[in-house]
């Protein structure tokens, strides 16, 4: 049994620029998340799936500095990217992480990896929007089914965001193509849009700085949360901002995407 986890980290960014290359404490969002994930003990190898863009460099460079590998592919079709990431490894699952959530929690990608395994009827699993705070988000897919989703997804909001294809097909959301599993948050509800702890605007560039420099870099999830719960003044920070904007947007652009 292979797992391997596949962070997406690309140097652009619309809102935020370079925003996993901002520094705290003298490290960068980047070395943070990959040195989080890292701890996590259901994982066999991680691997960073970044483009061609001339940025990339500097997150070669944090790679480098890691000790982590990393696949160089296509901008625009993610999808490509990330199959192109995984292949030559031939696992049996690939967790999909992505770079704007520094603070992401080992304990949650071990505990959705545990049941992803345990419970082999699924070919995918991800964290429950509806009960975890923005920043957490995990998804576990059987190689089988991404390598399904590489080869038949169209829709240009399919190939810029992985996964669409199979949980859109999944039978959590009704769809007969995939078996699939919201996984819900053991600890309680936390809403993906009451809470954030990921990095796509310079607010919350803001939080996350707030959060390091107070509780430090190895806390758990819900160490950050109560925080914000304690300290309305950060909260409020970014609290205002919305869930998945990005893929709100390439859903109303969408259109055939031709794979080049």
């Amino acid at each position: 049994m292979k797992v391997l986890a596949i962070t997406q980290a690309r140097y652009g960014s619309t809102r935020l620029p370079a925003k996993i290359l901002k520094e705290v404490n003298g490290k960068t969002l980047l070395e943070l998340h990959l040195r989080r994930i890292l701890l996590a003990k259901t994982i066999d190898k991680l691997k960073i799936a970044t483009t061609d863009e001339e940025g990339a460099s500097f997150i070669v460079a944090v790679a480098d500095k890691v000790r982590v590998e990393y696949h160089k592919g296509s901008i625009d079709d993610v999808l490509s990217r990330f199959y192109g990431t995984a292949e030559p490894e031939h696992p049996d699952y690939v967790i999909r992480l992505t770079s704007d959530c520094p603070l992401i929690d080992p304990n949650v990608i071990d505990t959705v990896v545990t049941f992803a395994i345990e419970h082999p009827e699924f070919d995918y699993v991800r964290t429950q929007a509806a009960s975890f705070p923005d920043g957490l988000d995990t998804e576990v897919m059987k190689f089988t089914a991404l390598e399904k989703a590489y080869n038949e997804a169209t829709l240009k909001s399919e190939r810029e965001h992985v996964t669409p294809y199979i949980w859109k097909n999944g039978s959590a959301d009704g769809g007969t193509i995939f078996k699939t599993y919201n996984f819900p948050n053991p600890v309680g509800k936390f809403d993906a849009n009451d809470y954030r702890i990921t990095i796509d605007e310079p607010e919350d560039f803001e939080v996350i700085k707030t959060l390091i420099e107070n509780l430090g870099i190895e806390k758990d999830w819900k160490t950050y949360i109560d925080y914000l719960i304690d300290h309305k003044e950060i909260y409020t920070i970014n609290s205002r901002f919305s869930n998945n904007e990005g893929y709100a947007k390439s859903i109303a652009n969408d259109g055939v995407y031709v794979k080049k």
